[in-house]
């Protein structure tokens, strides 16, 4: 049987994540993909970066000398958003146990029972 971690427990949690956030750099969403003008002999190679920013479809092209960043910046992202998916379950979790907490503190018949 897991036991439910305290109220307290999950702000620390919570915090230490806006934290980590706040540590972040620069970010860009997308993939970083390798392309060809020519793909069947594999000549003429050039980098694509694809994404979807405020609902629309965009794709960039990338000089050689910038691929490095733009791996760093979609790394941040990805980790960004892996972060923020972790406070956002956190934060349901929270949610629930305060709401619990509220209805044991104005009934507390129930609890006795």
């Amino acid at each position: 049987m897991k036991s439910n971690p305290s109220i307290q427990s999950i702000q620390k949690k919570i915090q230490s994540l806006q934290r980590e956030i706040a540590q972040l750099g620069f970010m860009r969403p997308g993939s970083l993909s390798r392309q060809y003008r020519e793909p069947h002999s594999k000549r003429g190679a050039y980098y694509q970066l694809s994404y979807t920013y405020q609902m629309k479809s965009k794709t960039e092209y990338i000089h050689p000398e910038s691929v490095p960043q733009i791996r760093r910046e979609l790394s941040e992202y990805k980790r960004y958003k892996q972060l923020n998916q972790e406070w956002i379950q956190l934060s349901i979790e929270l949610s629930r146990l305060q709401i619990k907490a509220q209805k044991s503190a104005a009934n507390p018949i129930a609890k006795n029972s």
